[in-house]
């Protein structure tokens, strides 16, 4: 029962979260000690939400591996829904939800740091820690997105899910202004009420055209329809997905 590189991989990657997330909540900044905690950033949610999905792909390929060839018909039920649950997160939250994390920082950091990630910050959060929480995101989504097949929901309830994500979140940092007097981002301070309307219709509908740019990916990566399957792509099925799809 060996591992291969792509569950080793992503075992290293759910390893690498986790440090993330250790390091980050270990730090005593001022904002995790007001309302809300780490919860009201956008940015720890993602990261919940990558640890949690490359926790449920190692569970996933643990599972292929003890029930391949058991001929268990129960252990295979099992581990289709397991399959489907991945399949899900990755869809509507893991790629949407960590692209638009890194997009949009670095867009705002390139333009006015200050606006969403203070210099001051850095005093409290070292270099590698930030690429962890705002780049390294985009590089191993999109390597788990081209070592494995990831059956999408249909379009109406994947764009149903990930635009309840969206306005859940921004009512959230509503609600959290509304109980402080503060806005979670600094730059939401200096636009006025209209322009924050504008702003999160914005974000919901951007999270909308990622959540459609995952599945176009996903199907551009993985199309048998235009073409057969090589033969190294029937590998990659049988050694990382186990029995089933």
């Amino acid at each position: 029962m060996a591992l291969v590189p792509c569950q080793v991989l992503r075992m290293a990657i759910l390893l690498s979260y986790c440090s993330i997330l250790c390091n980050y909540k270990a730090i005593e900044m001022p904002s995790h000690q007001t309302y809300g905690g780490s919860w009201k950033f956008l940015t720890f949610i993602d990261l919940v939400i990558q640890a949690v999905f490359f926790g449920i792909c190692v569970l996933t390929d643990l599972s292929s591996l003890l029930t391949r060839g058991s001929g268990n018909q129960e252990q295979e039920r099992q581990l289709k829904k397991l399959i489907s649950l991945r399949d899900w997160m990755l869809a509507v939250l893991a790629f949407p939800v960590g692209v638009f994390v890194v997009a949009v920082f670095w867009i705002i950091y390139a333009y006015d740091r200050e606006m969403i990630y203070p210099k001051l910050l850095d005093n409290f959060i070292p270099g590698w820690l930030n690429h962890g929480m705002h780049t390294t995101v985009l590089p191993f989504i999109l390597i788990e997105m081209r070592t494995s097949h990831h059956q999408y929901p249909s379009r109406s309830s994947g764009l149903t899910a990930i635009c309840t994500f969206s306005v859940g979140y921004i009512l959230w940092v509503c609600w959290v202004h509304h109980v402080t007097g503060m806005w979670v981002y600094p730059f939401l301070e200096h636009i006025g009420p209209g322009a924050r309307i504008i702003f999160f219709g914005s974000t919901t509908i951007l999270m909308n055209f990622l959540y459609l740019l995952g599945e176009v990916l996903n199907n551009y990566i993985w199309d048998t329809q235009k073409k057969p399957p090589s033969w190294q792509d029937m590998k990659i099925k049988f050694m990382y997905l186990g029995p089933s799809s």
